[in-house]
């Protein structure tokens, strides 16, 4: 028995400990996870081609596939972190597909209807992560102040009447990747990446660089590795929650060590912090 095993919820009547379960679990996680892998990458290719059509195809593709990951990884009945990332999902979602339906020129309220969804989904992210609040690190809070000063500091200046809705979301913004460190170095680093996807269109829009289809790639793709990254950080943090519980109720062998595990190392709580 590996250390940690021992802290994963015993099979259920609907999940044999057999080769069957195996065959479940690849069908749940791993083909929902390549084909988000394989969209993602479609997407950037479609972008560098300047094919929209599949782009936009690609794009509202993305968080269904790593909804139904997070799903297929979780154990039943959800825990609260994961049906709060669910639901930041679906509200990036809404933020992926909304612009595509404003026709003509109207970048304004195509950005307006991209910045809203995604100002709720981060909130919601805020939500899911604020338990995991104390984990973080006052170092980490100061690092991302300095570094939102510099992006609004860069921003402002050409934002005109979009200042109050760009200085609100990248507050919010800011605040689910300091949070997301409580969670893990996983969370942590999807936390980050994804600052830098919005840094970007930020940067993009109100200072001019990145531009073009190359700013549309580095957006994307930062975009798509972060929120990965966060279901990963999310179902790590998930697998603690479970494991907590469950040990206190587990019988110890005789002569062990109060958090010892069955290899003689101690077990950790967040361990990846």
């Amino acid at each position: 028995m590996t250390p940690g095993q021992h802290d994963r919820p015993a099979p259920g009547p609907d999940q044999p400990a057999t080769g069957e379960s195996v065959g479940a679990a690849f069908a749940r996680v791993v083909v929902p996870g390549a084909l988000y892998g394989l969209d993602l990458a479609t997407h950037v290719v479609a972008l560098l081609l300047g094919a929209h059509t599949l782009a936009t195809v690609t794009q509202a593709l993305l968080m269904p596939l790593l909804a139904a990951v997070l799903l297929g990884a979780s154990t039943r009945p959800l825990a609260r972190i994961t049906r709060w990332a669910l639901a930041a999902l679906a509200l990036s979602w809404l933020g992926d597909v909304l612009p595509s339906t404003v026709r003509g020129d109207a970048d304004d309220l195509r950005f307006l209807l991209m910045v809203g969804p995604f100002l709720l989904a981060q909130t919601t992210y805020v939500t899911a992560f604020w338990p995991d609040r104390r984990r973080v690190r006052p170092l980490t809070v100061a690092g991302y102040a300095v570094a939102l000063a510099v992006l609004v500091g860069v921003c402002a200046p050409h934002a005109g009447t979009m200042l109050v809705p760009v200085l609100v979301y990248g507050a919010m913004l800011t605040a689910m990747a300091v949070l997301s460190t409580g969670l893990g170095r996983l969370a942590g680093l999807g936390g980050a990446v994804f600052f830098v996807s919005d840094g970007l269109i930020a940067l993009g829009r109100f200072a001019g660089h990145p531009a073009g289809t190359a700013g549309s790639v580095a957006v994307m793709a930062t975009y798509g590795v972060g929120q990965a990254l966060l279901v990963a950080g999310v179902l790590h943090r998930a697998g603690d929650m479970w494991a907590a519980p469950r040990s206190k109720h587990l019988p110890r062998p005789s002569g062990a060590v109060p958090g010892a595990t069955a290899s003689g190392g101690v077990a950790e709580r967040g361990g990846e912090l």
